[in-house]
């Protein structure tokens, strides 16, 4: 979806109100471990101001909050978590906004600010030992540190006196 700020650069009106639910399209999820993404809400305005390096060049500005819940994959169950998401953004809109169209791609600048948000991991998941298989069981940071085969015991113990 585009914002139209013809109007803003022709000086008609002093900012553009951004204000809306937005579902983003389906080709900006395949790209990143996000499943979902709900209420997604921008509220906030673009408007022009001085160039902070050029007294005379005029340059668009935004001013926005971004929040709504992101659905993750846990990291263990692989079962599907809620994680809220609130963003500040105050910052100049030169790569989103197309120059030569007058125009802002508001689901490019979403994406880019929500990608930032996704943890590389997330879990709820506090009982271990329900993931266990033929020879295999899933362990905790801390047993692994208590258990007296750990190949890299050794390892460990020189990391943790530096």
């Amino acid at each position: 979806m585009n914002i139209d700020l013809s109007l803003l650069h022709s000086q008609t009106v002093d900012e553009i109100s951004i204000d809306g639910i937005y579902t983003l399209p389906k080709e900006y999820l395949t790209e990143a471990s996000v499943l979902k993404v709900e209420n997604l809400q921008v509220t906030g305005k673009v408007y022009m101001g001085e160039a902070v390096d050029d007294l005379d060049e005029m340059v668009d500005y935004i001013k926005a909050t971004i929040s709504g819940t992101l659905i993750l994959e846990d990291s263990i169950s692989l079962e599907p978590l809620e994680y809220p998401i609130s963003v500040e953004y105050d910052d100049i809109l030169e790569e989103n906004c197309k120059k030569n169209e007058n125009t802002l791609d508001i689901f490019q600048f979403l994406w880019e600010n929500i990608v930032l948000e996704i943890p590389l991991q997330f879990t709820k998941v506090e009982d271990l030992s329900k993931f266990h298989g033929d020879g295999w069981r899933l362990i905790s940071e801390e047993e692994l540190n208590k258990a007296d085969n750990n190949p890299f015991s050794e390892l460990l113990k020189d990391y943790k006196e530096e």
